[in-house]
């Protein structure tokens, strides 16, 4: 079989660096667009062999190159997406909106094969989030301007390389108290990276265009119970308190002053909708690709880094007696 080519947008992520080993392990060539090449590219160049994988520096929005690089590409796609803006032009607008449209029309021109584009789930009911309405706004360009497009809306994304459960367990590690933000009763479904990028790769090889997927793992479990479950994987004891919304709000306005805050004035307006399916877009179980990862088991995998004792207090090193000294001090 002839290798495809893979013209690939935020590579560098959680995300990307599983897609990369993914396709590339099935005969897909793939190019990667980076910023910065000196800062990235270990990160990237050793996801797959030599001659599977290009790595190219640009800035996303230098056209002239980005288009050099649809010449000789048969499918895109876009992983990129920020969480809360910064300056200098790193806005939602710019990243969510303006940039998928411009790739949009790049593959229409060049006649590719496929562009994956990954959205996020719950957007269509944020409105009152900057976030959200860059992101439908965006989708909405993609599929005006490339009607082949397959846009895909991940929940949470989680894995040992996320900003989701190793922020979290670093602040329940350090916190004696910890905010409940809308009393912890948002809902997600929570989706491992192994299986997003499952269903990415089975989306491309399958040749499936399904215009929008909602992306979502096995099960659903509130704010609350996320953090209940990992306290209870680390080993930790803390107070969960209700965070009124006038304090919760002042708060996110101080850490938005941080070059990486916390949380964000957008992201608790987010965080009032529960980030599950829909019900008016297929998921991944229904194209034929559910996933099989529970939280509680992946994070277990690397929940030891923030346990007393580290690796030791593995399954692999827990000894009978210990177990006995650590039920006699309780």
């Amino acid at each position: 079989m002839k290798a495809k080519n893979c013209l690939i947008f935020g590579g560098s992520g959680q995300i990307g660096r599983n897609l990369i080993r993914k396709l590339t392990k099935n005969n897909y060539r793939v190019t990667v667009v980076t910023r910065n090449i000196h800062q990235k590219s270990y990160a990237i160049k050793t996801q797959a062999n030599a001659g599977y994988i290009e790595i190219v520096e640009s800035n996303i929005f230098d056209e002239k190159k980005i288009r050099m690089l649809f010449k000789k590409a048969d499918i895109c796609i876009n992983l990129i997406g920020i969480l809360f803006e910064k300056k200098n032009g790193n806005t939602f607008k710019n990243i969510h909106t303006l940039f998928p449209s411009l790739l949009a029309k790049l593959c229409k021109e060049y006649n590719l094969k496929h562009f994956v584009h990954l959205s996020a789930l719950g957007i269509n009911e944020a409105l009152d989030s900057d976030y959200a309405k860059s992101k439908l706004e965006g989708e909405n360009n993609i599929l005006k301007n490339f009607p082949l497009a397959t846009i895909l809306r991940p929940s949470i994304v989680y894995s040992v390389d996320d900003n989701f459960t190793t922020n979290f367990m670093t602040l329940l590690n350090r916190l004696p108290i910890f905010p409940l933000y809308y009393r912890g009763e948002t809902k997600f479904s929570p989706i491992h990276c192994s299986d997003l990028t499952d269903t990415i790769f089975y989306v491309i090889s399958k040749n499936i265009y399904s215009k929008i997927i909602e992306c979502i793992g096995p099960e659903t479990i509130s704010f609350k119970e996320i953090l209940e479950k990992l306290l209870l994987l680390i080993g930790k004891k803390r107070i969960l308190i209700p965070f009124p919304l006038t304090l919760a709000n002042f708060s996110a306005k101080l850490f938005e002053i941080l070059p990486n805050p916390l949380v964000t004035r957008d992201q608790l307006r987010l965080l009032k909708y529960d980030n599950i399916p829909s019900g008016k877009y297929k998921t991944n179980a229904e194209i034929g690709i559910p996933s099989v990862r529970f939280f509680d088991q992946e994070v277990k995998k690397y929940c030891y880094m923030w346990r007393e004792g580290g690796q030791f207090s593995t399954e692999k090193y827990i000894t009978k007696d210990f177990e006995k000294n650590e039920v006699n001090k309780i």
